[in-house]
């Protein structure tokens, strides 16, 4: 099975569109998808839902035990053939440190990690931001980046360059659309709004076939 968390560096970086044309893309391909979601979170397992057709599972470091959460992780993706797990806020946003963090559940579950990075108006700067990443504690594996709202193809060089040189894979990158922006969360999806979700999943697992090397990914 091949198992991974998506995190960003910051919140609204783009993680949940990411995660929701992943999980989608991966379905479409014939795989069973688990997904996940990090610490309690009843609106993002909804869209997790939408886009694998499997229930998404809630992991929590902060009302729960590693061991509770390693044995939920190891119950639920028995049977896949890909594990999703996607963070909440930064990657080391915790309620104390990086307690509860993405980053701390990476680490208990043993998962690499996808790094999410907003490039709306920057470019080779990001190189100084992955390295930090890669680099603050030996235990996070980074083992690649995707970059969001992209501008352009000379816009992704600049980002691929910086990742390179910032010693870390880039598995691709989301270009700026609008179109893939998702509406104001709230628990009652209507069916409208539902039927809205999935047009902007199916819209970001296209996406993501074009730009991200899922192959890649699904090496890891």
């Amino acid at each position: 099975m091949k198992a991974f968390l998506i995190g960003a560096a910051t919140s609204n970086s783009g993680k949940t569109t990411f995660t929701m044309g992943l999980l989608r893309a991966l379905a479409d391909r014939g795989l069973r998808v688990q997904p996940f979601k990090c610490g309690p979170d009843y609106i993002d397992t909804m869209f997790h839902h939408i886009a694998s057709g499997n229930e998404s599972v809630n992991i929590d470091t902060f009302m729960a035990s590693a061991d509770h959460a390693r044995q939920l992780f190891n119950t639920y993706s028995e049977d896949a053939d890909a594990a999703v797990v996607e963070g909440v806020m930064g990657l080391f946003d915790g309620y104390d440190g990086w307690c509860g963090s993405s980053a701390e559940i990476a680490v208990t579950l043993h998962l690499p990690v996808i790094l999410i990075v907003n490039a709306k108006s920057t470019a080779y700067s990001v190189a100084p931001l992955i390295y930090g990443f890669s680099h603050f504690n030996p235990k996070v594996n980074i083992a690649g980046v995707v970059f969001n709202n992209v501008a352009s193809e000379k816009h992704f060089q600049f980002l691929k360059s910086a990742c390179a040189d910032a010693g870390v894979a880039c598995f691709g990158f989301m270009q700026r659309n609008s179109s893939l922006s998702i509406p104001g969360r709230h628990l009652g999806l209507t069916i409208s709004e539902r039927k809205q979700m999935d047009a902007i999943i199916s819209s970001a697992a296209n996406e993501i076939e074009k730009h991200v090397d899922i192959d890649k990914i699904l090496e890891l």
